[in-house]
This record gives C-alpha cells, sequence and structure tokens, in this order.
C-alpha cells in the first residue's frame, strides 16, 4: 500500500499495518522497526509472524508526512536468489540481512 494516503486527527490514534504474508513466501518477520514523521507519537508498535503494526498519536491538522517501517525475516532462504536488493513497488528486500522495507 505505498504512497497510500491516510488522514488523521490530531485527536485520535490510529494503528497503522503492514502485513508481508504473502511475500515472505513461508519466512517470519523476527524484529520490526517504524520510522515516525515529525510532530506524531508512537504510542506502542507489535509485530506478528507477517504483519508489523504501529499505534500513532498527535500531529497537526494539514502537516504531510512519511512513515516507513522496517522489518526483519528469521531464514530469508525462500527468498528468491536474485533478491538482492529486490525492489517491489515500495517494497525492498536484502537477501544477504534478511532486512525487509515498506514505505507507506
Amino acid at each position: 500500500m505505498a504512497n497510500n494516503k491516510f488522514i488523521k486527527d490530531p485527536d485520535s490514534v490510529l494503528d497503522y499495518a503492514v502485513n508481508w504474508l504473502t511475500w515472505l513466501d513461508g519466512d517470519t518477520i523476527s524484529a520490526s522497526s517504524w520510522t515516525i514523521p515529525t510532530g506524531l507519537t508512537e504510542d506502542s508498535d507489535t509485530f506478528g509472524d507477517s504483519t508489523a503494526t504501529v499505534w500513532l498519536s498527535g500531529g497537526t491538522v494539514g502537516i504531510r508526512g512519511n512513515l516507513d517501517v522496517d522489518g526483519t525475516v528469521i531464514n530469508f532462504i525462500n527468498m528468491p536468489s536474485d533478491s538482492t536488493g529486490l525492489a517491489t513497488g515500495d517494497l525492498w528486500f536484502n537477501s544477504t540481512t534478511g532486512a525487509i522495507h515498506r514505505k507507506f
């Protein structure tokens, strides 16, 4: 869902999630971290076998920002052999480190 636009009321706490299930081909997420736009507050975040979720509060009406998530997969053995630096839209994978990235 890269480059989607989300409107967030500054008084609300909303969750934003990415699901890598079909892309992981049986692998699982071992860690995730979020890059939060200035002015928003990360209230909490979680990850599961194939998902990463962050809850955000705050913000300013009319201000735009980019939300990015990085993750690491456990085995990354099922990824294509030529996937070093693989980019699919705004999804990125490094087969050497198991790092994955998604831009919203």
